[in-house]
């Protein structure tokens, strides 16, 4: 369903810290990473997913995932509308993704699966 918010993501450079603290505070369960020496978690079975930014310069980031019909037609139409890129569009051959930054500072990104 597009437009609607469906997934959650928290970029960390410190997993583990990040794993303790979420999961203590919610209950909430980490799977084993998504590939053989990802950084990447799904958060209780897929609602949302832990990305360790450990190996890179991505960051800290707690984002919310609209899912929307056309990826690259919404970046246009939010950058026409004043947001910024903090990542840029990623095809990660199951899903294409991007996020942004509104004009008041929030960060949040859009995504469709690619075999819609």
């Amino acid at each position: 369903m597009a437009d609607q918010v469906d997934y959650f993501e928290i970029g960390t450079p410190n997993p583990e810290a990040s794993r303790a603290f979420y999961g203590g505070l919610f209950g909430w369960a980490f799977d084993e990473p998504s590939s053989p020496g990802s950084s990447y978690q799904f958060i209780e079975g897929g609602k949302g997913g832990l990305w360790g930014t450990q190996d890179t310069e991505l960051g800290n980031w707690a984002v919310f995932y609209v899912h929307v019909a056309d990826v690259a037609a919404s970046l246009a139409v939010a950058q026409k509308l004043g947001a910024t890129v903090a990542m840029p569009l990623v095809d990660n051959g199951q899903i294409t993704f991007a996020h942004l930054v509104d004009p008041t500072g929030n960060r949040f990104a859009i995504w469709r699966r690619n075999d819609e």
